[in-house]
């Protein structure tokens, strides 16, 4: 398993959710690379004063800032809505280390939450009989996210609550890159009954074949129903200016005082507001094609354990939690699910005339941190 800034950039990209859990598509992470893991502290308490948005634009926070350190290389992630876990080569530990001691710090002062970074070598993963292996799917033909398995990520964030691998916070003030970190969309209200949370992980020590028929299952469920699917409206998420989200991207900007950086993102956000609602094309922008490519690109479904964020019917929430419930009877799986009436969106996009921009979905009332919390409470 050798290094190189290459690995990542040279797993094929598959585009069949159904076919998640086939180990042909995950390769192994080399030895010499690091897990990052970052999480909020107390995360039951901020979403219990209602502050979704704040948690999970501290999760995307982490992504958007080693992107920037590394000049927007490509490396695996995945989004965990109060958090983020990733891969990065040796080659980039320095730099993931700088943005991640910032990103802690900057999460402290301007959002008012507590975030645990950490860095893992894969090499000690492996130590203990577990594993990293990587896939990649690509949810439309504009860009790719990445799954994980083996069982490594869930030690090394494990390791991390345990305060083993820590990275420290920056000094205070000390601002990370988030150029392209917005949220400027408003919630998407179910359309088919409830916005459905889906965390599934492996029980301890279970067979791995068990698992994947679970989860295939579970899949299966969601892929043959119409009741079942991409929360976000086909037209892309609604629209408002000012956005929901305005604070939160003044605070993501660089320089000056915040009342002049809010300034600039409300006569910012009012122009972009203009653009799309009259679908004006403007220097090679067009409102319509990046509306369909916000549409494509959501990341509602990913693999680590397998993470849904599902706009479906009551009837489909009862199957999925029927099949989950037997399955845990089994000792096969664990897991959380949570229902509410919307989802909402976090957006990396780092340029708008490109089609590679990242859109993270989570419920828009608890979510995946929700989830994780029933799927703790199972685990006793």
């Amino acid at each position: 398993m050798t290094s190189g800034e290459s690995f990542y950039g040279g797993i094929p990209v598959f585009r069949g959710f159904t076919s998640l859990m086939d180990p042909a598509l995950y390769s192994p992470l080399p030895d010499d690379w690091n897990i990052g893991v970052a999480d909020i502290v107390d995360s039951t308490k901020a979403i219990a004063a209602q502050r979704y948005k704040a948690v999970n634009m501290a999760g995307a926070a982490v992504i958007a800032a080693v992107t920037n350190a590394l000049e927007g290389r490509e490396f695996p992630f995945v989004f965990g809505g109060d958090g983020a876990s990733f891969a990065v080569a040796p080659s980039d530990v320095e730099r993931t280390h700088e943005a991640l001691a910032a990103t802690a710090t900057w999460v402290r002062e301007d959002l008012d939450l507590k975030m645990r970074v950490a860095l893992v070598p894969a090499s000690v993963i492996r130590a203990q009989g577990l594993d990293v292996r990587v896939a990649r799917f690509g949810p439309s033909a504009n860009l790719s996210y990445a799954m994980f398995s083996g069982g490594g990520l869930a030690w090394a964030d494990a390791a991390m609550k345990r305060g083993e691998f820590a990275v420290a916070e920056a000094p205070a003030g000390t601002q990370p890159d988030l150029s392209g970190l917005s949220c400027r969309f408003e919630v998407m209200p179910s359309a088919r009954g409830l916005i459905l949370s889906v965390l599934v992980m492996p029980a301890r020590g279970v067979d791995p074949d068990a698992f994947r028929k679970v989860i295939e299952d579970i899949i299966h469920l969601v892929e043959r129903s119409p009741d079942g699917g991409r929360p976000v409206p086909p037209q892309g998420p609604p629209l408002k200016w000012p956005p929901q989200g305005l604070e939160f991207e003044a605070r993501t900007k660089r320089g000056g005082p915040l009342v002049a950086r809010r300034a600039r993102v409300l006569a910012y956000t009012l122009f972009v507001y203009l653009i799309m609602r009259f679908d004006l094309n403007v220097g090679g922008f067009v409102p319509n094609v990046y509306k369909r490519q916000v549409v494509e690109n959501s990341d509602f479904r990913k693999y680590d354990g397998l993470r849904m964020i599902l706009d479906c019917t009551p009837q489909l929430e009862r199957a999925l939690s029927d099949r989950l419930a037997a399955a845990a009877r089994d000792g096969v799986v664990r897991y959380g699910l949570y229902q509410q009436d919307a989802a909402m969106m976090t957006c990396f996009t780092p340029s708008a005339l490109r089609s590679d921009h990242v859109h993270f979905i989570d419920g828009a009332r608890g979510g995946y941190a929700s989830a994780a919390t029933a799927l703790k409470a199972m685990a006793g």
